[in-house]
C-alpha cells in the first residue's frame, strides 16, 4: 500500500488508517478526495487508504 503523509492530498474519498512507524493501525479518519490529510500526533505516523 502507498504511504501518505499528513498534509498530502487524498487521492480518493474514503477511510484512511493512521499507522505508526511499525505499521500498526492507530486510528481511522474519513477524508474526501482532494482534501488534505490531517496532522498526526507524531511525525513518524503516516496514512494508508483502507480498501
Amino acid at each position: 500500500m502507498r504511504k501518505l503523509n499528513p498534509g498530502d492530498l487524498a487521492p480518493k474519498s474514503g477511510n484512511y488508517a493512521v499507522c505508526d512507524a511499525r505499521g500498526h493501525r492507530m486510528a481511522t479518519v474519513k477524508v474526501q478526495k482532494g482534501d488534505h490529510l490531517p496532522p498526526t500526533q507524531s511525525s513518524e505516523y503516516y496514512y494508508e487508504y483502507e480498501e
